[in-house]
C-alpha cells in the first residue's frame, strides 16, 4: 500500500491550491485520511481529517480549507482557499487503512509530502 501526494506548488497569498493523495495496493477498506503540515523549523500538525461521516479542521484552516474524498478512487483532497503565508509547509497525507493482506489490522501510512509555498 502507497499514498501518493501531489498538487503542491507556488501561489501569492489570497490564492488557492488543491491538494490530491491517492492510495493504491491491495486495500480492503479505508477508515480515517487526512492531511499534516510541516512548516521550517516547526512540528508536523494536523490540518484536517475525514471518516466515512465527519470532517475536522485545525483553527487555523477553518474557513479556508475544506477536505473531501472520493472513495471509489481511494483519494483524498485538500482545497485550500484564501491561502497565506504561515500555510507555507511540507503537506503529507496520511491514512489508516486495512489492507487486503491483513483484514481486521489496520496500519498508519503516510505520503511522501507535497511543498506548498504561498508568497506575500
Amino acid at each position: 500500500v502507497q499514498l501518493q501526494a501531489s498538487g503542491g506548488g507556488l501561489v501569492q497569498a489570497g490564492g488557492s491550491l488543491r491538494l490530491s493523495c491517492v492510495a493504491s495496493g491491495t486495500i480492503f477498506s479505508i477508515n480515517v485520511m487526512g492531511w499534516y503540515r510541516q512548516a521550517p523549523g516547526k512540528q508536523r500538525e494536523l490540518v484536517a481529517g475525514i471518516t466515512s461521516d465527519s470532517t475536522s479542521y485545525a483553527d487555523s484552516v477553518k474557513g479556508r480549507f475544506t477536505i473531501s474524498r472520493d472513495n471509489a478512487k481511494n483519494t483524498v483532497y485538500l482545497q485550500m482557499n484564501s491561502l497565506k503565508p504561515e500555510d507555507t509547509a511540507v503537506y503529507y497525507c496520511a491514512a489508516v487503512i486495512i489492507p487486503s493482506s491483513r483484514v481486521g489490522r489496520p496500519s498508519d501510512y503516510w505520503g511522501q509530502g507535497t511543498l506548498v509555498t504561498v508568497s506575500s
